[in-house]
């Protein structure tokens, strides 16, 4: 085990950085007081800082340290959940984007009420809020506290884990979404910069590449693993890109930026750079986590294997880079959702209530509401440690509930017959049966204790989304009809895709056909590769 100590330089660069992410705050935060620039940034975002905040916000405790942890326990299969996000991201952009941005939303449990009623409305923003709190900024705090904690021993966990809480709520209460979305642009940067550094110094160390591949164990090689695998079955791949489609479609933490668009054109060329961005991370975040195996062979948690490449790897002065990448990781994930948070409180709730209420007190309010979701996350964030990987916390927590939510939603954009009760009605199924089972299954071990097969949790995903499409189908079949001429722009139809596919009037290289066609092959050769 190599030692954590920070030189002086290290701890300067730092220092700047966290000052500068305040002063940035405080600037913006100057002004803006309309609801439409601090949850969506005026409507007004280009495609690269759409594409590089929804990279940065993805890019923090489930990728640097999570990703990293799970490669180094498993193998490269990890990079399954990255390639698949990039095609659920180029489905994003083509056919969900323009319902969503044509219906101009604050955030995508409105487009249930647009689409079904506001039941459906208030039942996935109740959720959604939750899954905020207790998924994303936990895991976010969670990832940065045990790093934290290893480098500053004098401090505790929760400490550490309250020092971030507080650092990325002010200026996420200051600023909103523009404040969020610049600085996530910054920070990808510096994650980018920080893996790429580490990928070099530990391939080096390892003997280079051919080195590193003789090396590596086939079983560790391995993209595709047998169905009886106990992290990633090959079928569950599935499973994987279902819970692509919750986390970067329907996800208003990461979709909220999207939202912000300066026009369709902008917000899908935004989605397809972040599809690109996530290309390279089988170098960045997976292959440094496959390698450190024949470096540190005994680590005594897999999710240590960031700091302990950074650390023994890097020289003064990239160590603090790399923190810094580190802590806007962190950050970078935790100001999109506090600011996620905020706006589907003030927006699904507040609002709708109190209609006659002012944009100023709109924005006050959020800012109450992410002071409250900094630190809810923040007093849950140490509980996480009784998973094996944050990675493995992650995924299983969302393969039980999310999965009749994306059945929901993929069923009410290209499938007019169904209705509003179906759409309720599988939402609270979903979420009844769902959450429960993972309690039992996974925090008890119930089927295990009981001497009952215990599947993989990405079956359980498969299994949930197909029992939500049954119960849709049930539901919609043997009730009335809806009102078709009332869902005009927020169903697929034959006017909308020829509009949305067709008639586009744009030269090759900016025509986003074809931007998507190049990044699915760049896609297919890495694959390809490795396969």
């Amino acid at each position: 085990m190599p030692s954590f100590s920070l030189l002086p330089l290290d701890i300067a660069i730092v220092i700047i950085y966290l000052i500068a992410v305040i002063a940035h705050g405080l600037y913006v935060s100057r002004g803006k007081e309309s609801a439409d620039d601090y949850f969506l940034a005026g409507r007004a975002l280009p495609w690269y800082l759409i594409g590089f905040s929804l990279f940065a916000s993805n890019m923090s405790g489930a990728s640097f340290i999570g990703l990293m942890g799970a490669s180094y326990a498993h193998g490269i299969v990890v990079f399954n959940y990255e390639w698949t996000a990039t095609i659920v991201l180029i489905f994003f952009a083509v056919f969900m984007l323009p319902h969503f941005l044509r219906s101009r939303l604050y955030t995508i449990p409105e487009y249930l009420e647009r689409r079904f009623d506001v039941r459906s409305r208030t039942a996935y923003s109740v959720f959604t809020v939750l899954a905020i709190m207790f998924i994303d900024t936990a895991g976010a705090l969670y990832a940065g506290g045990i790093v934290l904690s290893v480098l500053f021993p004098a401090f505790d966990l929760w400490q550490t884990v309250a020092f971030l809480a507080l650092l990325a709520g002010i200026y996420t209460m200051l600023g909103g979404l523009k404040a969020v979305v610049v600085t996530d642009a910054v920070q990808a940067v510096l994650l980018t910069f920080g893996g790429i550094a580490i990928f070099a110094f530990g391939l080096h160390a390892v003997g280079g590449w051919s080195a590193m591949m003789d090396t590596l164990s086939a079983e560790r090689r391995e993209l595709i693993k047998p169905i009886d695998d106990p992290f990633l079955p090959w079928p569950g791949i599935l499973g994987v890109l279902l819970l692509g489609f919750y986390y970067w479609t329907l996800n208003q933490f990461i979709v909220q930026r999207a939202l912000g668009a300066a026009s369709l054109d902008q917000g899908r060329k935004g989605a397809l750079f972040a599809g690109f961005l996530k290309v390279p991370n089988i170098f960045i975040m997976i292959l440094p986590g496959a390698f450190a195996v024949l470096l540190y062979p005994d680590l005594p948690t897999p999710d240590l294997v960031f700091p302990t490449l950074a650390f023994d790897m890097l020289p003064v002065g990239f160590r603090g880079l790399v923190l810094t990448a580190l802590i806007a990781a962190i950050m970078s994930s935790l100001d999109s959702a506090l600011n996620a948070a905020a706006t589907l409180v003030t927006i699904d709730f507040i609002r709708p209530k109190k209609p006659q209420i002012t944009d100023v007190t709109l924005v006050r309010i959020g800012r109450i509401v992410t002071g409250v979701a900094m630190i809810i996350g923040a007093v849950y964030a140490p509980m996480i440690a009784r998973f094996e990987t944050l990675f493995e916390y992650f995924q299983s927590v969302l393969s039980y509930v999310t999965p009749p939510i994306v059945a929901v939603f993929l069923a009410g954009i290209f499938w007019r017959r169904m209705t509003a009760p179906a759409a309720f009605w599988t939402i609270i199924a979903g979420l009844s049966i769902g959450a429960p089972l993972f309690i039992l299954k996974e925090v008890f071990g119930f089927l295990t204790a009981a001497g009952l097969p215990d599947p993989h949790y990405t079956y359980m995903g498969i299994v949930m989304f197909v029992f939500a499409l049954g119960l849709i189908t049930i539901i919609s079949l043997t009730g009335e009809a809806p009102d078709y001429k009332q869902m005009k722009g927020v169903t697929s139809s034959r006017e909308t895709l020829r509009t949305d596919l067709v008639a586009i009037d744009a030269p090759w290289y900016s025509d986003f056909r074809y931007q998507s066609a190049g990044v699915l092959t760049l896609l297919a050769v890495v694959i390809a590769y490795f396969w």
